[in-house]
């Protein structure tokens, strides 16, 4: 006789009345199209799995009963019906993942990113606000001033519908001690709904400060292919034209020390942005990181993580020729400690600060030393100079 709590009851209603929303609203679930037997215990609950882009997979795994097929015209409908579907089972949060790894574009994620994607040190919650007082409170009694800035770092933070944006964005614009909010994305996650809703709380908030992050990383697209970066450099340009005609500020991010790239690669992606005028720039280290597919390319000798000399070396190369009037918000970052693999000597964030600015007093240097102001501005008629 099998253990009574081995048998699982199958709630009819409930599932009908699931799979009833699901239907009315055009919707997909992987725990329906992969016949997954716990299916009724979660439509009883009132969850699921949904899959976008329709009901086929492009992959073809032999465990899977998820139907293989060439991907479906999307339904230009299907992010607001997930939003309504959320609202309907109650869910209380939803996930903001990314297209490199749902299989829009690819599963596996961009070949130097973590399972936190980029957001290894945020503070865990189900609420912004939630977050945000856990933040603060890390600080203690430390002088740090009483404005902070909500950074929505990890994963893709505009691959949502935007009514569920606008909440998220709106909890941390009105708490008391956020002065403005920093928003992490991929230059090809900002349709038009999305843009329309960053103008919209951005003449609502005029008090408070909103800019975009992308992740350009380099310009060169066989480095771009390697990572798996997903867009090709038109999208990343298209993206800072229509950021500035709605005046809001785009900081680009570029690793220094990716696979292949030479310093003269490195330098020619910095010198690139020099006409483009974006408001800031990261400069980050590439960080060999564990359970990365960058982690398995460095074991096996593909490539050498930067010596700390040879980084600064690079670093204030791209410092001297980058425009004066483009603000530097990083120069280097420290991964996670328990997933750092290489390089170790950048867990020393102070140790490696202070050598660069050593190194640039010695030689009597400073950002914009060797900019060359006769580049031709890439604004194009119509935006608005940044």
């Amino acid at each position: 006789r099998k253990p009574e709590w081995l048998r699982v009851r199958y709630n009819q209603e409930a599932v009908a009345e699931v799979a009833q929303l699901l239907g009315e609203l055009r919707l997909n679930t992987v725990c329906k199209e992969a016949n997954c037997p716990n299916l009724g215990e979660c439509y009883r609950k009132h969850t699921a799995t949904f899959m976008i882009l329709g009901s086929q997979c492009t992959r073809n795994c032999r465990f899977c009963s998820v139907t293989p097929g060439h991907p479906q015209p999307p339904d230009p409908e299907e992010p607001e019906n997930v939003a309504a579907a959320a609202k309907k089972l109650g869910l209380r949060h939803v996930v903001l993942t990314c297209p490199t790894r749902d299989g829009t574009l690819d599963s596996r994620g961009c070949l130097f990113c973590s399972a936190g994607g980029s957001g290894d040190f945020a503070v865990p919650g189900d609420h912004i606000s939630r977050q945000l007082e856990a933040g603060l409170a890390l600080f203690g009694e430390k002088q740090v001033g009483q404005h902070f800035i909500a950074y929505f770092q990890s994963y893709t933070n505009t691959y949502a519908p935007s009514e569920k944006l606008r909440s998220l964005y709106v909890q941390a614009l009105e708490h008391p001690k956020v002065c403005g909010i920093s928003i992490a994305t991929r230059p090809d996650c900002l349709p038009e709904s999305v843009l329309e809703l960053l103008g919209e709380l951005r003449r609502t908030y005029p008090h408070k400060f909103i800019w975009m992050e992308l992740g350009l990383q380099t310009i060169h697209e066989r480095t771009a292919r390697l990572i798996r970066r997903g867009y090709e450099l038109p999208c990343f340009e298209n993206a800072l034209i229509k950021l500035r005609l709605l005046e809001i500020p785009a900081v680009v991010h570029v690793i220094l020390g990716l696979p292949g790239e030479t310093r003269e690669d490195m330098l020619k992606t910095v010198t690139y942005l020099n006409p483009r005028q974006p408001f800031g720039i990261k400069l980050q280290l590439l960080h060999v990181l564990e359970g990365t597919d960058l982690a398995a390319l460095y074991r096996s000798g593909a490539f050498a993580a930067l010596e700390k000399e040879e980084y600064l070396d690079i670093l204030v190369s791209c410092l001297e020729r980058l425009s004066p009037d483009i603000v530097i918000h990083r120069v280097t970052g420290d991964g996670p400690k328990k997933l750092l693999i290489a390089p170790t000597w950048s867990s020393d964030k102070r140790d490696v600060l202070n050598s660069l600015h050593r190194k640039m007093r010695l030689q009597n240097t400073w950002q914009g030393k060797y900019y060359d102001s006769s580049m031709p501005c890439s604004t194009p008629p119509g935006a608005i100079p940044g």
